[in-house]
């Protein structure tokens, strides 16, 4: 149940509270590794979600962790590991500090540890594992939802593979490394933070402000799975409700012989809706005839099967003739796709991986005001009201409590009134685009953006002219990672929308990325500028203004593309009993007085976003924030995610007029 805090005992509280409005003058949050005594711990104040009271060992983040490629037989390893903290010098652990529940980070409550890993440091974990004896013959993948940043994995002392990133899922085959009975797994883990240039988001060695406490090391679930030596590894899956067909990609680990084919297989409700056979490593589309879409009122998914088969090769009489013997010129054609559709399967599946899609559209297209183009959710304009939402939790960080405490976050927001959420710098576990999937919210999807604070000259200011120019290692480093984030969540029908930069913060060459993006994903609106320096038309979608005036600005009316306000809002309103720094001064934008100072504030905001929406061709605004984080007071919701700064009805009331139009169509 959400708290409602009384008026009268929240005006009391605010009159002796210090509060302040404004981020540059709030004061550095470092004092809470003194405040705890010891030099390396982390500031982790007394706030606890209710979701993180209930977690334990034996029930960390127990749901599959890739819903869109999920395998029957796994192992989950979220629990306790052993874990110590050395210089990065150190070649060698003589003994582990203690125990670590994966998959929060070393930084975190819930980790049980919250202590520093600065960027001399190296983090460990480690843990054995008995690999079971019905996989004997399979090759076993090593899983990682996401580790922040550097890791190296070991498997018995030898090391089986490394990655760099903190936000995209990686596999590493462990098969030729494991032994009979007990095998050690252990990881390294290096994080520079704030003091380099990777993409991390709103992580600061010294958290204060819009900057918060560092997440290094694991941070979404590893696991275990058995595939065998030619397996699925991963697939692309596109709606096309104009053509009424689902295009779908799959990809093998490697190269096909004549008798490995795919079966795709689409089905509603358990009635098989298409199927299709094709070759390894073929593309295929399925007929998906009168289509029931998806939308935030409706989220409505297929059900999706894919299967390795072994066929009859269509060559099998006359080999020689085969094209993919003597490279003929039947490769990759229609006479080679209507042979495979029609080979005769000749036994059960080598491989099965069940998944699910939406028949859904994101586009840009004509509005209602003539000359103004509009966000379009399949080919009708709908109007995306969504709040800036970081994904931080008090006792997770970057990582959620618990998958229930997702889908309470999520039933909340659409409660108020919303049916977008702007993911802001941070890309949350797969798990969590499928609750989004599943309970019908639209997703802007930010890339989390880099580049070292201590180089503030690369940083784009509001005032400037030109965009900033990055080493290549930083521009490589950031550009793998934007790949990474968009394989990774493509198939989530409930992202819309890819947000390139945020800011300025370290923006570069952003029409090239723009383009780029477009280009391996052209099935989504593409926002290449979220505030700030805008760069033109050329490769985006959108125009984005960000705006905490009391009442939002206007965007400048644009000819080829939507306008939205990426952010606006930021009324504080401190809470007490609910704040991070519980005897220290805290920020928004603006600071409301009280509740009912609030609530006007509010309503003052969303009726120039109505007007503007109405007589002006607004597409979307995002209202900043879903919560409070740590010293900021922003949010529609304290931190822990206890109290609504106002009845979740009376956000509703206020938005109803955002979709009066959209009803009556």
């Amino acid at each position: 149940m959400l708290k409602l805090i009384s008026q009268a005992a929240l005006a009391t509280a605010l009159a002796a509270m210090p509060v302040v409005a404004t981020a540059q003058s709030t004061p550095a949050g470092q004092a809470g590794a003194a405040a705890a005594g010891q030099a390396d711990r982390v500031y982790t104040s007394n706030l606890m979600t209710r979701w993180g009271r209930q977690v334990r060992p034996d029930n960390a983040w127990r749901s599959y962790p890739r819903p869109q490629l999920k395998r029957s037989r796994w192992i989950n390893l979220n629990g306790e590991w052993d874990y110590a903290i050395r210089p990065k010098t150190e070649a060698q652990l003589q003994a582990h500090d203690g125990k670590i529940l994966v998959p929060f980070a070393v930084e975190s409550k819930l980790s049980g540890v919250a202590r520093k890993v600065g960027p001399n440091d190296r983090l460990w974990y480690r843990r054995t594992v008995t690999i079971p004896a019905d996989w004997q013959g399979q090759r076993v993948l090593l899983n990682f939802g996401a580790v922040d940043y550097e890791a190296h994995i070991l498997v018995n002392g030898s090391i089986a593979g490394s990655h760099r990133g903190g936000s995209d899922a990686f596999a590493i085959d462990i098969t030729d490394y494991l032994k009979p009975g007990q095998n050690e797994l252990v990881v390294q883990v290096t994080d520079p933070t704030s003091t380099g240039a990777q993409p991390r988001g709103k992580q600061q060695l010294n958290p204060n402000s819009i900057w918060y406490t560092p997440v290094s090391g694991i941070w979404q679930t590893v696991w275990l799975e058995p595939v065998p030596a030619l397996h699925i590894q991963d697939m692309k899956i596109t709606p096309d409700i104009d053509r009424g067909v689902l295009d779908v990609d799959v990809a093998l680990n490697r190269s096909a012989s004549d008798s490995d084919a795919v079966r795709i297989t689409a089905s509603s409700k358990g009635r098989t809706v298409a199927s299709t056979l094709v070759r390894g490593n073929r593309h295929a589309s399925l007929p998906i005839p009168n289509a029931h879409l998806w939308s935030p009122e409706d989220p409505f998914l297929y059900d999706l099967k894919v299967e390795l088969v072994k066929v009859r090769s269509p060559y099998a009489d006359d080999a020689d003739k085969s094209p993919h013997r003597n490279r003929g010129d039947a490769i990759l054609t229609e006479q080679e796709a209507a042979l495979y559709r029609a080979a005769q399967v000749t036994g059960g599946a080598v491989d099965t991986v069940d998944s699910y899609f939406a028949m859904r559209k994101s586009s840009l297209g004509p509005g209602k005001i003539a000359g103004q183009p509009q966000l379009l959710l399949n080919n009708k304009p709908v109007f995306q009201n969504g709040t800036l939402d970081q994904g931080w939790w008090p006792d997770g960080l970057l990582t959620p409590p618990s998958e229930e405490a997702i889908r309470w976050e999520i039933d909340y927001l659409k409660r108020a009134g919303f049916n977008m959420l702007r993911k802001h710098i941070k890309v949350e576990p797969a798990q969590y685009y499928y609750e989004a999937d599943r309970m019908g919210i639209l997703i802007w999807q930010d890339m989390p953006s880099g580049e070292e604070d201590e180089s503030l000259d690369q940083f784009v200011r509001p005032s400037s002219q030109a965009e900033a120019v990055m080493p290549q290692e930083t521009t490589n480093e950031f550009e793998y990672e934007l790949t990474r984030m968009i394989a990774d969540l493509r198939n989530h029908p409930s992202i819309v929308t890819w947000v390139v930069n945020n800011e300025g913060w370290g923006q570069y060459a952003s029409t090239r990325l723009a383009k780029m993006v477009h280009e391996l994903d052209p099935s989504r609106v593409v926002n290449k500028v979220s505030g700030w320096l805008d760069t033109g038309d050329a490769g985006s979608d959108i125009y984005d203004i960000h705006t905490y005036e009391d009442v939002p600005r206007v965007p400048t009316p644009q000819q080829h593309r939507a306008v939205v306000i990426g952010e606006y809002g930021g009324i504080g309103l401190p809470v007490p009993g609910y704040l991070w720094f519980a005897e220290k001064r805290n920020w928004g934008y603006q600071t409301a007085t009280d509740q009912k100072d609030y609530a006007a504030r509010y309503n003052r905001k969303l009726a120039e976003v109505i007007r503007q929406a109405r007589d002006l061709g607004l597409s979307a605004a995002v209202y900043t924030q879903t919560t409070d984080v740590e010293g900021e007071v922003n949010g529609l919701l304290t931190y822990d995610r206890e109290v609504s700064k106002l009845p979740v009805e009376q956000f509703a009331r206020i938005h109803a007029p955002l979709f009066a139009d959209d009803a009556r169509k």
